[in-house]
């Protein structure tokens, strides 16, 4: 799926719930507090899917990596002086 189609489809689901918040709501009224926020939370969360709908176009455009030129002189050697080559130990000591 694309990311167009997943947003399409949490937004479908977000105005299902509100409307299931809306029935439920006729239901057992909207005087409690645990109603009010639970209706404040579903028209939340409806306008966050919005704005995320909004900033989709840029946040799913394709990003290239960055591009790293390697030189192809050899490497100055005073950078491996205190280096140890992997499993063999440093250069004047013995492996053990």
């Amino acid at each position: 799926m694309s990311v167009h189609d997943d947003l399409t489809s949490v937004q479908r689901c977000a105005d299902d719930l509100f409307r299931a918040v809306g029935r439920l709501e006729q239901q057992i009224g909207s005087g409690g507090l645990e109603m009010r926020r639970v209706r404040a939370d579903a028209e939340h969360l409806r306008e966050s899917v919005a704005l995320l709908r909004e900033a989709a176009p840029r946040l799913a455009e394709p990003r290239r990596p960055d591009l790293v030129t390697i030189p192809d002189t050899p490497y100055d050697k005073s950078l491996w002086t205190d280096s140890d080559d992997e499993g063999l130990g440093a250069r004047d000591r013995h492996a053990p």
